[in-house]
């Protein structure tokens, strides 16, 4: 079982508290939907987490051991991370930008071994990419270049993903094809965490919510548990409530408070 946990996380940034004294465990099989309003601080969480970011105090622990002290090819091999707006500035074909999340587990000399070619264009087709095989990468639509950045994350198979608003810029198809691919990871006993915007979203499909207010976890727990309308107001300043239809359950934002 893979474990990532925080303790008395604290991170701060121009004399302003981003994060302040998190703590959170996160497992194997979870799909972690990381919410709250512009400024909550849940891109640095989530760069903490992915151990790009040396906390001012407290730790990260991955199975128990402190990030710091995890080489980055071994971390590398274990997670993979996509940031909010990722961005391509060479004209690299798809495929090879693609192959680019491979590079902890190739080996030091020779081209690219047949199974992770096959691996590569595996995932291509998983995330609708199969036609822009051979198109530079910074020729792609927004969409298309957020699903490659996505398969570039995906390719290595890694234990943990974390993903920055990976939903974001795509159309209604990708958008619930991709929410669908992280949870189908977590269930398959990845450990999925993502920041994301869209309550609706995480309330159908995330398997655990931690709401950021202010550089705190205001609320941590279960979906069904936590996700309420009293959390939104506090964390959002909106008021909102969540109905199911036919077995969807949607959030209706009605006024803001």
């Amino acid at each position: 079982m893979t474990e990532l946990a925080t303790l008395d996380l604290t991170i701060q940034r121009g004399g302003r508290t981003i994060l302040d004294s998190i703590a959170m465990r996160c497992t194997s099989g979870e799909f972690v939907a990381v919410i709250g309003a512009n400024g909550a601080g849940k891109s640095t969480l989530l760069a903490a987490l992915a151990g790009l970011i040396r906390p001012d105090n407290g730790t990260v622990l991955l199975d128990g051991r402190a990030m710091a002290a995890i080489t980055r090819e071994a971390l590398a091999r274990r997670r993979a991370y996509l940031p909010q707006n990722p961005r391509c500035e060479w004209p690299i074909s798809v495929e090879r930008l693609i192959a680019l999340g491979i590079t902890p587990v190739l080996p030091a000399f020779g081209g690219l071994p047949e199974a992770w070619r096959v691996r590569v264009n595996d995932v291509m087709r998983a995330c609708d990419l199969e036609r822009h095989h051979d198109q530079a990468a910074t020729t792609l639509s927004g969409g298309e270049f957020a699903r490659a950045m996505l398969a570039r994350a995906l390719v290595g198979d890694p234990d943990i993903l974390i993903v920055d608003e990976p939903m974001a810029g795509l159309d209604p198809r990708h958008v619930l094809d991709t929410v669908q691919k992280l949870l189908n990871l977590a269930r398959s006993g990845k450990l999925v965490i993502a920041a994301v915007h869209d309550l609706t979203l995480a309330a159908r499909y995330a398997t655990r919510i931690v709401a950021l207010n202010h550089g705190r976890i205001a609320a941590d727990g279960a979906t069904a548990d936590v996700l309420d309308a009293g959390l939104i107001r506090s964390v959002f300043d909106v008021d909102a409530r969540i109905a199911t239809v036919n077995g969807a359950t949607f959030v209706d934002y009605l006024s803001a408070s």
